[in-house]
């Protein structure tokens, strides 16, 4: 089609501009060059495209010779492209050593053009699958490797020659048309260029804003643009209404006035915005549906951009009027900004004074709660200077005479909610009772619950372990289900400071001896629970008796989960951690609406509605970076696929759904033949061998569209999506979900 030949043209010319920026005098590039421009990842494939685009054989590659290797690729018909994928699989002679004899300067692909024996027989098609492994960043046993290659064989030798012969080859990809149409399509998919890197706009930069601004924009519909124009329309009127009362003496001064009753309301708004136990509260009301309480956060960050803007224009305007009314004899500038008197404003004239203190402490917040401070290792910085909110809401008291009237109910509410929180956190003794070191420095706690403890799935708690810094206080989805009652489990993975040194304190903690067992708990019930959370390669446990605190819980847009009708997780990478608790809660509740039969005891489990789960339809979507990510969760998902079979044989309540984006498609010739064997092992023993599920773990990112669309098509009621993943990936699936007509929430993360 006409995107294939726009990115094959595209391709081309990428192509040729790496070939001039590389190529040296003699205007010819060797192996390495070729490697290098490509940027293929391993070198078996690099050295099968350069033995085969090298016609002459004199071991370094022209221009005439690439682009007329290209040409083949780009206009040649789908026979012509399975040929050179056929003389890439056919590697006779490199996995014994032996070096290839040179092909001859050929048109076009032909049997008889290029070394090998014109057939692939197990051993080369392990060689080429290993390879085709590394391209995909994955690892597995040569027994594996083994059973791969053997499928591969048997389904493509129709003669039962112990090889593959061309025809066989094309006949076995027949079976998957989606190959060929690839084939047909595009070659640019097979050597690309990197995608270019997204670059993140510059703190404060004109992007940085703008992007902001679009955020908002897609943000703000329904009660959302209503909630957002309620609180624009109140700030404007209160701003209007200031002015117009001092507009005689002056417009320097109206100006201060409008701009200081805005930031009475908005100021007691910062705090109202993260009264975080209220809004749990709220969460479990009608209310959740009228106001967009997923967004707290967020609208707290606008607030607080509003709020300096205000503050910046009340303190020019006041410095405004001040410098007009100076006159002879008049108090100096300086004079009436440094010493307090009276008649300035304040609490014993003191309003320039805490004025200036404000501004400078509004600015250091907004610094250090950028994007660049807090995602660039830097957690503590952000953390710290938030904590000077105390004293700027004692500043605001003695600078505006007003201001406690607004700031009365939400700030009482916010100093009781942490003096509550205070008390109850620190009246418990908790202990972490558990390490689990998982790949990627991911840590798996394992925390005593307190007998009061009551949460709901999804909810997140903050965490503070005194060995590893006595202060800090660090916001973690729960993992565990709330139907397991004898502890809690917390997903550390390890990106800042903080949460690095949670991972190397556990990693150098020695195994702490059997007294340290913890109460109450049996050997029995130990090593049940070590078989429920599973321990895979890769993997460190340390049992352990550490104390931590924890606040909380606090709720998020997942409780939504359970009142939705067709529910559509996906996580992405960690962003799992807050659907591993939903999941399992789901699997608990669903297994309560098993009914059986008194006389011949026959089981199944009945769609109905209730109060506690609505849901007809659960898929679960977990898109991970590599191999490695995907034994995070993997004995969970393992366990719920075997109670989905035992509660419902065939049936397809939940089903999951597992993406690796460092693999390589079907459409990429550098592991077609690899996901070809993996479809065929394990429709032949009905499991995965990446996991070793019953789910396949499919290469790549998800085609949204088909996604949705097949969700769409199954017509199990209304479709709710839930995200927790990056902004990136929110903003292309909420596009997706509108176009469908699914709702969408997505936790912050």
């Amino acid at each position: 089609g006409a995107m294939g030949a726009a990115a094959d043209a595209e391709w081309l010319r990428w192509v040729t501009k790496q070939f001039g920026n590389i190529a040296g005098k003699d205007r010819e590039i060797s192996l390495e060059e070729f490697k290098s421009a490509l940027q293929v990842k391993e070198s078996f494939f690099a050295e099968r495209f350069f033995a085969l685009f090298d016609s002459d054989g004199s071991g370094s590659l022209s221009l005439e010779e690439l682009l007329r290797s290209l040409h083949l690729l780009l206009h040649g018909n789908s026979t012509e492209k399975l040929r050179f994928l056929f003389q890439v699989y056919d590697v006779d002679g490199i996995f014994q050593g032996a070096a290839p004899d040179p092909p001859r300067a050929v048109e076009n692909w032909d049997a008889a053009d290029f070394p090998g024996s014109g057939s692939i027989d197990a051993e080369e098609l392990r060689v080429v699958l290993r390879g085709c492994l590394r391209e995909s960043s994955m690892v597995l046993p040569e027994e594996r490797l083994g059973a791969l290659s053997q499928a591969l064989l048997q389904a493509a030798d129709r003669d039962h020659s112990g090889s593959i012969t061309f025809p066989e080859l094309r006949e076995q990809l027949e079976a998957f048309p989606e190959i060929l149409e690839n084939l047909s399509i595009s070659a640019a998919s097979w050597l690309k260029p990197p995608a270019p890197t997204e670059r993140r706009p510059r703190c404060f930069s004109r992007e940085f804003w703008g992007e902001r601004l679009c955020r908002l924009s897609r943000e703000c519909r329904g009660a959302r643009l209503c909630c957002l124009g309620a609180w624009a329309a109140v700030t404007a009127l209160l701003l209007a209404l200031g002015a117009l009362r001092h507009r005689e003496r002056g417009p320097a001064l109206a100006l201060a006035r409008g701009c200081g009753r805005g930031l009475n309301l908005n100021c007691a708004l910062l705090a109202a915005l993260m009264l975080r136990r209220s809004l749990t509260w709220l969460r479990s009301t009608p209310l959740a549906e009228l106001f967009p309480l997923e967004l707290h956060v967020r609208a707290h960050e606008l607030v607080g951009y509003l709020v300096l803007a205000l503050a910046l224009a009340h303190s020019g305007a006041h410095l405004a009027h001040g410098g007009l009314a100076q006159g002879p004899g008049q108090v100096a500038l300086g004079e009436f900004l440094w010493r307090p008197r009276p008649g300035a404003g304040g609490v014993a004239g003191t309003a320039p004074q805490t004025g200036l203190a404000l501004l400078a402490l509004l600015l250091a917040m907004l610094v250090c709660s950028s994007p660049c401070v807090r995602r660039g290792g830097h957690f503590e910085v952000f953390y710290w200077s938030h904590l000077s909110y105390i004293s700027v809401w004692l500043l605001l008291l003695l600078h505006g005479p007003h201001f406690w009237k607004w700031f009365l109910i939400p700030g009482s509410m916010f100093f009781l909610e942490k003096v509550l929180g205070w008390v109850w956190r620190r009246a418990g003794d908790l202990r972490i009772l558990e390490a689990n070191l998982l790949p990627s420095k991911v840590t798996h706690l394992v925390i005593q619950r307190p007998k009061s403890f009551r949460f709901q799935p999804g909810d997140y708690v903050f965490l503070n372990i005194p060995a590893i810094a006595a202060y800090e206080w660090h916001p973690f989805s729960i993992s565990s289900a709330p139907e397991q009652p004898e502890t809690l489990w917390l997903h550390i993975r390890a990106l800042g400071q903080w949460t690095n040194k949670v991972y190397e304190y556990f990693q150098q903690l020695e195994l702490c001896s059997p007294e340290l067992n913890p109460p109450g708990k049996s050997q029995r019930g130990r090593r049940s629970q070590h078989w429920e959370q599973g321990s895979g390669p890769g993997q460190s446990r340390r049992s352990c008796s550490v104390k931590c605190y924890l606040d909380g819980p606090y709720g998020t847009p997942s409780r939504r989960i359970f009142t939705s009708e067709h529910a559509v997780l996906i996580g992405a990478g960690i962003g799992i951690t807050p659907f591993a608790s939903i999941l399992q809660s789901i699997m608990f509740r669903y297994r309560r609406r098993k009914q059986s039969c008194p006389s011949c005891h026959f089981s199944w489990c009945e769609e109905r509605w209730d109060e506690e789960m609505m849901l007809r339809k659960v898929d679960f979507i977990w898109i991970t970076r590599d191999q490695q990510h995907l034994e995070w969760f993997l004995s969970l998902l393992s366990k719920l696929e075997m109670e989905q079979a035992e509660l419902e044989p065939g049936g397809k309540f939940l089903e999951l759904h597992l993406y690796m984006t460092s693999a390589l498609g079907k459409g990429d010739v550098k592991a077609v033949g690899l996901q070809v064997a993996l479809d065929l092992l394990a429709a032949k023993e009905n499991r995965d061998s990446i996991t070793g599920l019953r789910t396949r773990t499919q290469p790549g990112r998800p085609d949204w569209a088909k996604v949705f669309g097949k969700v769409a098509a199954e017509q199990r009621g209304k479709v709710r999506v839930f995200f927790c993943g990056s902004r990136g990936l929110a903003k292309v699936i909420r596009g997706h979900c509108r176009s469908f007509g699914f709702r969408f929430s997505k936790e912050n993360f």
